[in-house]
């Protein structure tokens, strides 16, 4: 039977609690607290209550749909290089991903904060700041990235050449 010859005119049937987790998780991954708060913040008639969330996060879980380490790791390998570690953790923490599983993460990264920050400052402004206002500027977007204040400074007074 078509959907519109069963009546609803073009309506969808309402999706199961599980069709809509794996449905979030194939367009991409992600924690288990975000993916839990989400799920809770479905509204109407079919909200469902943290008990059954909870127990379909652990079958989503045991089946490899969701899992707080390849979340991590992918966040590392799409940020590594745009901002710090530093950065990366703090954003992983925010999601709820456990101490353990982002270090982890970090540690199987490739690159430091050293080359990114000034690969990063190379890409976005590859020279000196003429004034103190447009030092001030590299400084803020540097600081956003999550660059510490002590190395975005050392990299200011000795910038490298055009040529590393």
């Amino acid at each position: 039977m078509s959907w519109s010859t069963a009546g609803t005119a073009g309506k969808r049937p309402p999706r199961s609690l599980k069709a809509k987790a794996i449905g979030y998780l194939a367009r991409r991954d992600y924690a288990r607290s975000e993916l839990r708060h989400k799920l809770l913040g479905i509204r109407g008639e079919d909200a469902p209550d943290a008990v059954a969330v909870d127990a379909l996060l652990d079958e989503l879980a045991a089946l490899g749909y969701l899992s707080d380490a390849r979340f991590a790791h992918a966040v590392v390998t799409r940020q590594t290089g745009r901002y710090s570690r530093r950065a990366i953790a703090g954003a992983l923490k925010a999601k709820g991903v456990a101490a353990d599983t982002v270090a982890e993460a970090l540690t199987a990264a490739e690159g430091d904060d050293a080359s990114a920050l000034i690969a990063i400052w190379q890409r976005r402004f590859g020279e000196p700041p003429r004034d103190e206002r447009e030092k001030a500027r590299q400084v803020r977007f540097l600081q956003s990235r999550g660059f510490s204040l002590s190395a975005i400074f050392r990299l200011l007074r000795s910038p490298p050449d055009h040529n590393d």
